[in-house]
């Protein structure tokens, strides 16, 4: 058996960027993903390793971490496994400085970026790093080119955003970073912090020419906290098991669903998919993805019969947009919406294997989301923790999987008996002081019931307010004994929503005033439960109690309680 040979060494950036390596990123590699903050981060601190008062060979060197290669020895092709967001910041760097250094050092920055073609000899550019495909021409021409980032940056002002995708915008938005960081400094200054990243910037260089070999190091070093994501790793196992002649086909899928949801909402589908089939809660995400969903799928059926489609479903899901039959697709999608409104995600793997299996059947769409909204509703209100919610939604996944009768009685998606008296329980309390995500998703849920759901909740900010004040003083004591104010201040007959930010000086207004000054904006309020305030001559303890009673009774029956 030939032994793998596994090589590491330490190297300055100018023997990097040199003629000893091309750089690849292979297409099952993830895209490029460095925003501003670590963009930033990596000047701040090449700046602060720079000694202003030294010679470039005197600075002590400067570590920028370790690359993981697989790369046949002595042969300068070499795939990055690991290190392709600092290659291409640093390449990016570069491309900036050269645009600010003098005309004598523009060449030698223009050779760490590639070796330039001869005509005479006819020989092409020979770029140091090359991206995945769909980057390359994106790269070459606004950061690796001269003058590319220029047009890069002037096309701001042109009609055309030439970023097609999330990694290229990334890619745009750092080259203006880095403009604005250095444009208003020397040409000298900027010239030394090439010539310091050239010369005194190491990297550890692992290679090796197995690709087994490359991604135990790549998990290792993952372990100990490089930032990886669990899709990258997953997509260098699925898309490497794949067929070299269908490899492009079924990288552009991938990357097309990551494009489309964001890095983020990638990674929060594979989340969603793996709770589809394991059912529980995550110990081992990795882990639990490969034994419990790819282990009976080629890598082909995964990316199209589950991939694709469940990246459909959650897109659906989260634009609260699902492609349903006209006959129920406003009140499905009125459902989603309100469902998108919950402070916890824990609910969506049942919504997305519902629609994703059961589209044709309108009627169980229908009722299964209404009461999916109303358990999820409940057990914001009643405040389940992560481990109850994780498992009724899995009990609720069995079901499916069982086909169980899931609008019985005694299923996971109906409240039981003690937990409609805690949601009943909690609506009649003191509601103001539940969490902020509590009170609002009630109060909102109940406003756009008594709008006979024509409201629109789009407002850049929405509070919840008290209409008798927390303070009880002037006027107010003409009607509310400090027993009444105690008793009514927080219940749900008390309080409003406003279109702003809290007034506390508001407070302090009589009912007339606040009325007027407060809780209209040109006489009107954007809510039906601000509306109805309005619309009261006075505010007693006898109208709160009406309309403690009255709201209350709406509450109960948008949720069947």
């Amino acid at each position: 058996m030939t032994q793998v040979r596994i090589q590491a060494e330490e190297r300055p950036i100018l023997k990097i960027f040199c003629n000893d390596f091309v750089f690849n990123v292979p297409n099952y590699q993830r895209p490029y993903s460095w925003g501003t903050e670590q963009a930033l981060e990596l000047y701040d601190d090449l700046l602060a390793a720079l000694a202003p008062d030294k010679k470039i060979e005197d600075n002590d060197p400067y570590f920028l971490g370790s690359i993981v290669l697989i790369k046949e020895e002595n042969q300068p092709k070499a795939e990055i496994l690991d290190g392709q967001q600092r290659l291409v910041t640093l390449t990016i760097l570069f491309a900036v400085l050269r645009e600010w250094v003098s005309e004598d050092s523009k060449a030698g920055i223009t050779r760490l970026l590639y070796e330039q073609g001869d005509i005479i000899t006819g020989t092409k550019n020979e770029y140091r790093l090359i991206l995945r495909e769909r980057d390359m021409n994106f790269f070459r021409e606004y950061i690796q080119e001269p003058g590319g980032i220029k047009k890069l940056l002037d096309s701001e002002s042109n009609t055309r955003n030439p970023c097609e995708n999330e990694a290229q915008e990334k890619i745009y938005q750092n080259a203006k970073l880095f403009w604005e960081k250095i444009k208003d400094r020397s040409p000298e200054q900027n010239q030394r912090l090439a010539q310091f990243i050239a010369q005194r910037c190491l990297l550890v260089v692992v290679s090796t020419s197995d690709f087994s070999s490359a991604y135990r190091i790549f998990s290792v070093l993952n372990d100990r906290g490089l930032d990886l994501s669990i899709t990258d790793i997953l997509k260098a196992e699925i898309i490497g098991k794949i067929d070299v002649q269908f490899q492009r086909d079924y990288t552009k899928k991938w990357e097309d669903l990551e494009d489309d949801l964001t890095r983020q909402g990638f990674q929060e589908l594979f989340s969603h998919i793996r709770m589809i089939y394991r059912k529980t809660k995550p110990k081992n995400m990795l882990e639990e993805f490969r034994k419990y969903v790819l282990e009976e799928l080629k890598p082909e059926e995964f990316i199209d019969s589950v991939l694709e489609p469940y990246a459909g479903v959650m897109t659906e899901i989260r634009n609260a947009d699902a492609e349903v039959s006209d006959k129920i697709r406003n009140t499905v999608n009125r459902y989603l919406f309100w469902l998108n409104r919950i402070d916890n995600k824990d609910w969506i793997p049942p919504a997305m294997q519902v629609l994703k299996e059961k589209r044709d059947d309108l009627e169980y769409v229908e009722r299964f989301l209404k009461y999916l909204e109303r358990l999820a509703a409940g057990m914001l209100i009643w405040r389940a923790n992560v481990n109850e919610r994780i498992n009724r939604y899995g009990e609720i996944l069995n079901y499916l999987k069982d086909s169980g009768n899931l609008f019985a009685d005694d299923s996971p998606l109906m409240l039981k008996n003690e937990e409609r008296a805690r949601i009943k329980q909690k609506l009649a309390g003191d509601l103001y002081l539940e969490v902020p995500t509590v009170r609002l998703y009630v109060l909102l849920r109940l406003d756009e019931h008594l709008s006979d759901g024509k409201a629109k909740y789009e407002h850049n900010v929405i509070s919840v307010e008290h209409v008798l004040p927390q303070t009880l003083s002037g006027t107010w004591r003409e009607h509310f004994s400090e027993d009444e104010h105690q008793k009514y201040l927080h219940k749900l007959g008390n309080l409003v929503l406003l279109s702003r930010n809290k007034n506390s000086s508001a407070g302090n207004y009589g009912f007339q005033e606040k009325k007027d000054r407060y809780f209209t904006r040109n006489g009107t309020s954007s809510f039906a439960l601000t509306t109805q305030v309005i619309g009261e001559a006075e505010w007693t303890p006898e109208v709160v109690e009406r309309r403690q009673k009255v709201l209350l009774k709406h509450l109960l029956d948008i949720w069947e309680l």
